[in-house]
């Protein structure tokens, strides 16, 4: 036996996987002065949201000071596609301004009040438009991905993905969001899409989740992440599996407990889900709590 080739291949077998960064969505985060919790609860960074280049700006520094990473921004108000063009928000562009050097990426929610939601019809209208915003992000060293969310023209994943196929920049990609995907009723397919979206992924957000509640209200999609019956430790093996070593945020939106427990509960739970840790043990975390 090659001695030298059997050590070789035994230590790729055991080296760990990198750990995946872990941040708090502003939905989970709701006010930079939480920024503080933040940093002493272990979390890599935060994502938050668009405004003038000044608000950018002044986020952009505070999130610095705190020794922390900005990982996203989500645009607000939405792209919206209509007949014609697909209409950003004006700011956007001096935001990224802003955002210059902090390699964030930016989210990028599409609505349409013209096209069907998933349907390809405004695929000619979006992808040019795209392609510059691209290009434009570019120059600022920032990426672009696609926010699927329940409604929008892009609600599913893999709707982003078709699309960030025909715009074919390196640096447009999608992310995959565990609640809207749960919203339209893809649970299922999630390993499939999960597989499909790999090589435009560029973020991942989860949170606890029951099971089962397609078309159901938020409450029951969007929980700390110690409670819910949906098994997001599979999820977590599964993007293990795709060797995802990107950024997962942690979702908040709707969750009526405090910041800061809603904050400690959910880095608790992701230390022990979290698949390079080796802790997962191929259950949901016991015991769930429920509210």
């Amino acid at each position: 036996m090659n001695w030298k080739i059997f050590f070789v291949v035994l230590t790729l077998a055991v080296e760990p996987c990198l750990a995946n960064p872990f941040f708090a969505m502003d939905t989970a985060v709701r006010d930079l002065n939480e920024l503080d919790t933040v940093k002493s609860l272990g979390y890599d960074g935060i994502g938050w949201k668009t405004g003038s280049v000044e608000e950018v700006a002044a986020s952009v520094a505070r999130v610095r000071k705190h020794g922390l990473k900005l990982f996203a921004v989500y645009s607000d108000p939405y792209a919206v596609l209509n007949a014609t063009s697909l209409v950003l928000d004006e700011r956007l562009e001096n935001a990224m301004k802003a955002l210059e050097g902090t390699e964030a990426v930016i989210w990028l929610p599409i609505n349409s009040e013209v096209f069907k939601a998933s349907s390809p019809d405004g695929d000619a209208i979006a992808v040019p438009a795209l392609q510059q915003l691209a290009d434009k992000a570019a120059t600022h060293g920032l990426r672009v991905a696609i926010y699927p969310h329940k409604g929008c023209w892009t609600e599913r994943v893999q709707d982003a993905v078709r699309v960030a196929k025909a715009v074919n920049r390196k640096n447009l990609g999608v992310s995959f969001n565990l609640c809207h995907c749960l919203m339209v009723g893809d649970e299922a397919k999630i390993p499939e899409l999960l597989a499909e979206a790999k090589p435009y992924l560029f973020l991942v957000t989860i949170n606890g989740a029951d099971s089962g509640k397609p078309n159901s209200d938020w409450g029951q999609l969007i929980r700390p992440l110690d409670e819910g019956t949906y098994d997001t430790g599979r999820l977590l093996r599964t993007l293990e599996e795709l060797h995802y070593s990107g950024p997962i945020g942690l979702q908040g939106y709707g969750v009526k407990l405090p910041a800061k427990e809603n904050l400690t509960r959910s880095m608790s739970a992701w230390r022990r889900l979290n698949p390079s840790s080796g802790a997962i043990d191929g259950g949901n975390l016991p015991p769930q709590k429920n509210p």
